[in-house]
């Protein structure tokens, strides 16, 4: 299968890339910088260097790759919690998430694709008793940064699940823990390991419609979804 991974360079998006790969699966990843474009050679990746704010550069470069299934593993968070810049790394996060999937989506029509799966988080839901499963509100009405969060993921999943002629999958991660990302150790709930949340990805390749909480079974998310209709399972890692 021809695969398009936006955000191949990122931590989720390097180990998909592997996993996609090993498979026998064809992938186009993008990047944003020529310099990280080996990296994804290393991978027998094919690079494309593109920014998918720029909408006139992205859909022809899809529509060139000629993909039969695109993922979305788009983020722009590089400032942790608590350190500088984090506010700012958020509001881009935020419009890469509205705009980005926005024209990825134009994107992936324009090349006749009819799945996508895509990026989303399990950590916006509105405050609730017991484990919040897919069918629960998200957190709209929050204040600050988190309310910015909870725009950009709603606006994410309804480009992903509402564009005519598209299936698509919306998976709602956890905290990521794990190498490469900010977390040695499960920081809070809902968390995932970083494999467990790529391998979850590729499941979908195959399988899957709608939403799935993606995350350990920590009391915070139902994952029942994701383990009986995807193979979800929170403890796989990379050998």
């Amino acid at each position: 299968m021809r695969i398009f991974l936006a955000g191949a360079t990122g931590v989720i998006g390097r180990r998909l890339a592997g996993l996609l790969c090993k498979a026998g699966h064809e992938v186009t990843g993008t990047t944003r910088t020529a310099a990280k474009a080996d990296s994804l050679r290393a991978l027998d990746v094919t690079p494309v260097v593109v920014d998918v704010l720029h909408a006139d550069a992205l859909t022809p470069a899809v529509v060139a790759a000629r993909p039969d299934l695109i993922i979305h593993q788009l983020t722009d968070l590089p400032s942790a919690p608590g350190t500088p810049g984090y506010a700012a790394a958020q509001e881009a996060n935020r419009r890469l998430r509205i705009e980005g999937t926005a024209n990825l989506m134009r994107a992936a029509s324009a090349a006749g694709v009819n799945r996508v799966i895509a990026q989303s988080i399990a950590f916006i839901y509105a405050p609730g008793e017991g484990k919040r499963s897919e069918d629960d509100p998200l957190d709209m009405p929050a204040d600050g940064v988190r309310r910015g969060t909870a725009q950009g993921g709603v606006a994410l999943e309804r480009a992903v699940l509402e564009t005519p002629g598209i299936d698509g999958v919306v998976l709602r991660y956890g905290f990521l823990y794990g190498p490469d990302t900010w977390y040695a150790t499960p920081p809070r709930p809902p968390s995932v390991h970083v494999d467990a949340a790529a391998h979850a990805a590729f499941l979908a390749v195959g399988k899957g419609a709608g939403i799935y909480n993606i995350a350990e079974d920590d009391g915070a998310v139902a994952i029942a979804r994701a383990v009986r209709e995807l193979g979800f399972d929170p403890a796989f890692r990379i050998a």
